[in-house]
């Protein structure tokens, strides 16, 4: 399984800007099957292989920045939002509909990770259900940086009260991973 360049570097991103004094030694905690990846430049276009430069990168971060690897992959997918939907994009996320921010995070899905598939399955006058339907290599930390993510593109949107849930998940045996997307003004 394959993630893109981009989505790899908003990892040390991610760390350089939040926690600057921790990167050399979250860069030293790397395995040599991750480190080499980051001493090179990421190229935003390219394909990696996700457990090296995604999921075991997340891990160390999660771990040396949060004392917990989840909560670091959810501020991760959060903060990767913010900096992917700035400028016009910013601007098209505040004039969208809360659905069709939902659904076009759906279809750029598989742009970010190959082979994937996310779909919208049930909308409410509130909330969308998203399917993650196809992940050969589902992991937690993948699943809560991609629910971080799109907690903070609906805020973007405007919307006072996110909230994300996974409710299902193919990591667990789940024949999908399900998120379930709630917005308002609470």
């Amino acid at each position: 399984m394959e993630i893109k360049g981009s989505a790899v570097r908003s990892i040390p991103d991610f760390i350089r800007e939040t926690q600057p004094e921790k990167y050399a030694a979250w860069l030293e905690a790397l395995p040599e099957t991750s480190k080499h990846y980051f001493k090179d430049i990421i190229l935003s276009s390219n394909w990696y292989p996700l457990r090296e430069t995604a999921v075991i990168p997340t891990e160390v971060m999660g771990k040396l920045l949060f004392n917990d690897p989840v909560r670091g992959a959810w501020l991760c997918g959060r903060f990767s939002a913010e900096k992917a939907l700035t400028g016009i994009y910013k601007f098209f996320i505040r004039t969208a509909s809360p659905f069709f921010i939902v659904d076009r995070a759906g279809k750029l899905f598989s742009t970010f990770y190959q082979p994937s598939a996310m779909e919208v399955v049930e909308k409410g006058s509130d909330y969308v259900i998203l399917h993650i339907t196809e992940f050969s290599e589902p992991d937690v930390l993948i699943e809560n940086r991609i629910a971080g993510w799109i907690e903070k593109a609906m805020e973007i949107h405007g919307f006072g009260y996110v909230k994300v849930e996974i409710t299902k998940s193919l990591v667990t045996g789940d024949s999908v991973t399900e998120m379930r997307v709630k917005w308002g003004n609470k």
